[in-house]
């Protein structure tokens, strides 16, 4: 399965007077996208604890305006942060109204919902937001169109226009992440391609093509792209922990190499560089761990560094986890963030909200170490169906 709807009531939302750049330019922060399918929200977390001992703390939670779809594509991320000429902003995508809102941080003031065209649609498998230079591009999938949006002062946003976007096989949107002028994408049906975004609305590099990974059954759905722009990295929906690795020309992405059964891990959704280029981690949403490639930036090849045991409260508490991303923005980021689904309300096993996981990372050499906070997991009591989160400052690629 590769993804998933619930349904949920609206929890009680509790708000106080503090955005995440209000307190410390040291500080660090994590912001969700509840996806509540009544009334949507994203929550604003403060990294609290001690370096042996990270936490979070809930500091607000910022009432959208739209209404969230309660599941979608795992790889799908739909929370974005930067800190920029416009502002200190998050973009926080609405999948059950097809809209976008902005957050602005200074001000703690909420812009939008901004909506695309009239035909675009994310009600079937989410909205999925990524950010390049002054647009903000978001992928429709009930729609299959890439709606371009651009920034302006204050976290607005003006919609510009549509690109179609659709698989060979004709598979929806999956995952997307941008780098220069380059915007890669997945698709539902094993194949992917890429845009040119220099002139702002994406332009097709004529490179579609099936992914290698496609013959053993598996479909890429997360990407991300090194800090040079010279790699690719999927991340496979698969029941085993399958990465692939696309080289980047000057034309677009080249034809992938599939690293199959890297570690023990099941389902490898979701991927995400080490800001240092050295380590893709990826997120296992069916066994609920985490393991970690070594990635040689030189030659694009993985080989696998290490993996986490089960993490706290799996198959507990929560049942899937979603995206990743790294607290500190150098090395190997120190500390990983990762969304956690809570179980869907209509399950009357356990009924629980999402969390967020909290993973120490640690390295010698080649080798490498996953250790669990002993606070994690954190709970997000407004969601019951938590896929992504953003960190804040971002990484700087």
């Amino acid at each position: 399965m590769r993804h998933l709807h619930r349904s949920s009531r609206l929890l009680a939302v509790l708000a106080i007077v503090i955005g995440f750049c209000a307190v410390s330019s040291a500080q660090h922060y994590v912001v969700t996208n509840d996806d509540n399918d009544s009334a949507n929200t994203a929550t604003i977390y403060r990294a609290t604890g001690s370096p042996a001992n990270p936490s979070l703390t809930q500091v607000r939670v910022v009432k959208t305006g739209g209404k969230g779809l309660g599941g979608g594509y795992f790889a799908n991320v739909g929370v974005n942060v930067v800190s920029d000429s416009n502002g200190v902003c998050a973009y926080i995508s609405n999948s059950g109204s097809s809209n976008i809102t902005g957050y602005n941080a200074k001000t703690n003031t909420v812009t939008g919902p901004f909506s695309g065209s009239s035909g675009d649609s994310s009600t079937s498998l989410g909205l999925a937001l990524v950010l390049g230079g002054d647009y903000l591009y978001a992928a429709f999938t009930a729609s299959n169109t890439i709606g371009t949006f651009k920034i302006s002062s204050g976290c607005q946003l003006t919609f510009v226009s549509d690109t179609s976007a659709i698989g060979s096989n004709g598979g929806a949107l999956d995952g997307l992440k941008t780098h220069g002028n380059l915007l890669a994408v997945a698709y539902g049906d094993g194949s992917y391609q890429s845009f040119n975004i220099t002139g702002g609305t994406p332009v097709s590099n004529n490179d579609r093509q099936i992914a290698a990974g496609d013959a053993f059954g598996d479909v890429p759905a997360g990407v991300d792209i090194s800090s040079d722009g010279k790699w690719a990295v999927f991340g496979d929906a698969t029941f085993a922990n399958d990465v692939e690795v696309a080289a980047i020309t000057a034309s677009g992405l080249g034809p992938t190499t599939a690293y199959r059964n890297l570690g023990a891990g099941s389902n490898s959704n979701t991927v995400w560089f080490s800001p240092d280029d050295t380590l893709v981690y990826v997120s296992n949403t069916y066994s609920g761990q985490i393991t970690v490639e070594n990635f040689d930036t030189s030659t694009g090849t993985l080989s696998l560094g290490c993996i986490s045991n089960v993490l706290n409260k799996y198959d507990q508490q929560w049942e899937w986890n979603g995206v990743i991303q790294t607290a500190g923005t150098t090395g190997t980021g120190t500390v990983l963030w990762e969304a956690e689904f809570g179980t869907p309300s209509s399950n009357h096993q356990f009924s629980t909200p999402g969390s967020i996981g909290i993973v120490e990372v640690s390295r010698s050499g080649s080798s490498c170490t996953l250790t669990e906070a002993a606070s994690s997991p954190i709970t997000d009591s407004n969601s019951n169906g938590l896929l992504s989160i953003a960190a804040f400052p971002p990484r700087k690629f």
